[in-house]
């Protein structure tokens, strides 16, 4: 399958395609003219690649996780970093929790008249 069709396919662009080559986490077969060309596989490789970003991995994990996946085995080390993946986007929920909770506190103040902050006119910023 060549790259366009790959990415009609998948619905991932051929830009994104060729920076998953660049980061050798899709490794195409070459023609003698240097076409791309891709196995069936590869649209379960996308789709799992992207289902891996959508989680927050980057890139550099995802290249680790990748042999796991292709030799169908669940190591500790595999699963360390799994872990050590989901403990980072916890921490950014939870700091992104408290940045809401503080907005949300900032806008119930600016809304109250002892702020100072409150406007009357359908024009203000």
């Amino acid at each position: 399958m060549r790259i366009g069709d790959l990415a009609a396919e998948t619905g991932v662009s051929v830009r994104a395609l060729r920076y998953y080559e660049e980061q050798s986490l899709l490794i195409p077969a070459r023609t003698s003219g240097g076409q791309r060309h891709y196995p069936d596989s590869a649209v379960d490789r996308v789709r799992l690649i992207q289902t891996l970003y959508a989680a927050g991995l980057p890139s550099r994990t995802i290249l680790d996780l990748l042999p796991c996946v292709d030799a169908k085995v669940n190591t500790p080390q595999s699963r360390a970093l799994l872990r050590a993946e989901r403990d980072r986007i916890e921490h950014q929920i939870s700091q992104l929790t408290e940045a809401r909770d503080r907005l949300n506190a900032v806008i119930v103040f600016s809304e109250s008249p002892a702020s100072g902050c409150t406007r009357t006119d359908a024009t203000a910023p």
